[in-house]
């Protein structure tokens, strides 16, 4: 059966007009064309789908079924070349990110992800907690689009910016005597007891703050290893330790901790928005990333 949409169209103008001519003239054709086209789509589908006389045009039951159908065929034709266009645009669809625990404690992250929730409502996020390492293999399968993490060494299919730099800062009790100081050298924690990452959690503030402790000469004395930055300032809040965490914790607020700034100009970490280099990003993916470096040049 050779039925095209143009025909279901040409046969909707004439059940709705019931005049050929009209039909002809809202469709932009000639009559005799259309009369034509009518009678071949008769001929294809095997069913009378008009009777005709001199003076009027009245649709039979067969064209009332007929009718129904088309005009639900167009609609869904329709759509779907709506949702492919928006799809295109990205403006609907999925965006996969991965993200380690402190992303949505900054910021420039969590502004990113209001502005296209409020611009793109239709976009699923999809967003996976996980820490930096583990995001590396899901970036080069194709299971996340985008990774925002700290600062590592990525395999050569990834490519990545920076979002940005921010200060570490040393995290103590409340009532620990440094509690009370503006700003500290990293020095002043030399003999301190740490809460720290847990080397096997795979994050990369493991290696990061370590790097920054081992350019001062300092070994830390780490009596606690958890996996997790809010643990690490969970346990700081029960006076068992110092630790040093990137500022952006801070919006966690705990009343018991205090944070110190660092005098040490090196004493930064990196935020990276991370994403294949071999695959073309989607719209979905461009919108993202252009929200992120935008904040990011802000």
């Amino acid at each position: 059966m050779n039925v095209e949409l143009r025909h279901l169209r040409y046969f909707i103008a004439v059940a709705e007009e019931l005049h050929f001519g009209r039909a002809a003239l809202r469709l932009n054709i000639s009559q005799p064309p259309l009369s034509q086209q009518i009678q071949q789509l008769e001929q294809e589908i095997g069913a009378q789908l008009f009777t005709r006389t001199n003076r009027s045009v009245q649709i039979t039951a067969a064209g009332q079924q007929f009718l129904q159908d088309a005009r639900g065929i167009l609609l869904q034709v329709e759509q779907a070349a709506s949702r492919a266009a928006r799809l295109h645009n990205g403006q609907e669809g999925e965006l996969r990110i991965g993200f380690t625990s402190s992303a949505p404690f900054t910021g420039l992250v969590s502004d990113a992800l209001y502005h296209f929730r409020q611009r793109w409502p239709a976009v699923h996020i999809q967003m996976q907690e996980i820490n930096t390492r583990q995001q590396l293999a899901p970036l080069h399968e194709g299971r996340l689009d985008l990774g925002v993490m700290r600062n590592t060494p990525l395999p050569s299919d990834l490519q990545h910016q920076l979002l940005l730099r921010e200060p570490l800062c040393a995290v103590v009790h409340w009532a620990h005597p440094l509690a009370d100081a503006e700003a500290i050298s990293i020095q002043a924690l030399a003999n301190e007891p740490f809460v720290f990452f847990d080397p096997l959690g795979g994050t990369a503030l493991y290696g990061e703050i370590l790097a920054l402790l081992h350019r001062y000469q300092i070994k830390p004395f780490i009596t606690q290893e958890v996996g997790e930055a809010m643990t690490i300032l969970g346990l700081v809040a029960t006076g068992l330790g110092v630790s040093i965490l990137p500022a952006s914790f801070r919006r966690a607020r705990l009343a018991d901790v205090v944070w110190l700034p660092l005098h040490e100009a090196d004493a930064l970490s990196e935020v990276w928005l991370v994403w294949s280099a071999t695959r073309e990003p989607s719209a979905q993916m461009a919108n993202m990333m252009k929200l992120l470096q935008r904040n990011a040049e802000t």
